[in-house]
């Protein structure tokens, strides 16, 4: 089966072409950084009117690199939720023409789910039932996979999630946008030990998140500093709200691997590229006994392949999705069905 993906939730336009037997064979991102980073963030309406203008020729590009036609395709894909509407109605509507056009069956997809199963594009992918952090600008979360579809939810950020608290952090220390990635190389200039922040609820059972305090600390303390801050003084502040922020998604997965009794962890979503983040889940999995899986870094940030990849593994199990449009702003990843095969 081959699947055509759709994905606009946010401010990045990808395609993707994803076959059952062939693997990922070619997919093309189109990110609106530049655009935005004027504003200092994203602005939906320019972001809706973007993905008009990009879509459809990044169709043709990834159907010109995969050299195949029309009839070859066998269903297409498209992110449903959550996301900004407007951009998600540009990609469903896009996406279910063509399914019409084409006379194929059209699969709404779980922009989460999506990422969650990003891993399984990579050469050895991990085996189900695993522990999963999704954590990006809109979500931190951690779930218990125990197949394509049958998900529990362990633990959420109650406030802002990591990467949202990355960027605002980012902002305060008058980084440029997108401030995370910056935030994170700026990081890396750091003086450890300068500063120290809290990592917020690890003094305390269960598996929920929130970093809106540890924002707090930060503003105090760049407000105590009471004077221009130096590219040394964002570098000290910077390593040290990340290492806040690691060590606290450490915790809460060694506290999920326990509780599930698992041996394998999925990291998905725009913060799992980050190399800290990384290189100490690496070390504290090992430590356990247990394997951590992340998606090659271009598949970190939203793209077309997760949405391939996840609407095939639905299409092929027989399911497509009803003639009304059905968009979601917000979706929890756990009203999700198992694909009946």
């Amino acid at each position: 089966m081959l699947v055509l993906g759709v994905e606009s939730s946010c401010d990045e336009t990808g395609v993707a072409l994803y076959d059952t037997e062939r693997g990922l064979l070619a997919h093309r991102l189109y990110s609106q950084v530049k655009m935005h980073a004027e504003y200092g963030g994203v602005v939906p309406e320019l972001a809706s009117r973007d993905h008009v203008r990009r879509l459809l020729p990044l169709v043709r590009e990834v159907m010109a690199d995969a050299g195949v036609a029309r009839s070859d395709i066998s269903g297409v894909a498209y992110t449903a939720g959550p996301g900004l509407l407007g951009a998600l109605m540009v990609g469903a509507m896009a996406a279910r023409s063509m399914a019409f056009a084409w006379g194929v069956p059209a699969l709404a997809v779980h922009h989460m789910e999506g990422h969650l199963l990003a891993p399984m594009l990579e050469p050895q992918p991990p085996e189900f039932p695993f522990v999963a952090l999704l954590v990006s600008g809109g979500h931190t979360q951690l779930i218990k996979v125990e197949a394509v579809g049958r998900y529990e939810l362990l633990g959420e950020s109650l406030d802002d999630a990591a990467g949202e608290a990355f960027d605002k952090t980012a902002k305060l220390l008058g980084l440029p946008y997108p401030g995370g990635p910056e935030l994170a190389a700026l990081a890396t200039e750091g003086v450890e030990g300068r500063f120290k922040f809290p990592s917020p609820m690890v003094d305390r059972p269960g598996m929920d998140f929130s970093f809106s305090g540890l924002k707090t600390a930060v503003r105090q303390a760049v407000q105590a500093m009471d004077k221009e801050l130096t590219r040394q003084d964002k570098a000290d502040v910077s390593l040290a709200f990340q290492t806040a922020v690691v060590r606290t998604l450490v915790i809460k997965c060694k506290r999920a691997l326990d509780a599930t009794g698992y041996k394998t962890l999925v990291v998905a979503g725009g913060v799992s590229a980050n190399l800290a983040l990384r290189a100490a889940l690496e070390e504290a999995t090992t430590a356990r006994g247990a394997r951590v899986y992340y998606p090659a870094l271009s598949f970190c940030t939203d793209n077309g392949a997760m949405i391939a990849y996840a609407g095939a593994q639905r299409l092929q199990a027989g399911e497509s999705s009803a003639s009304a449009v059905q968009l979601k702003a917000r979706w929890p990843l756990t009203e999700l069905r198992v694909p009946q095969a």
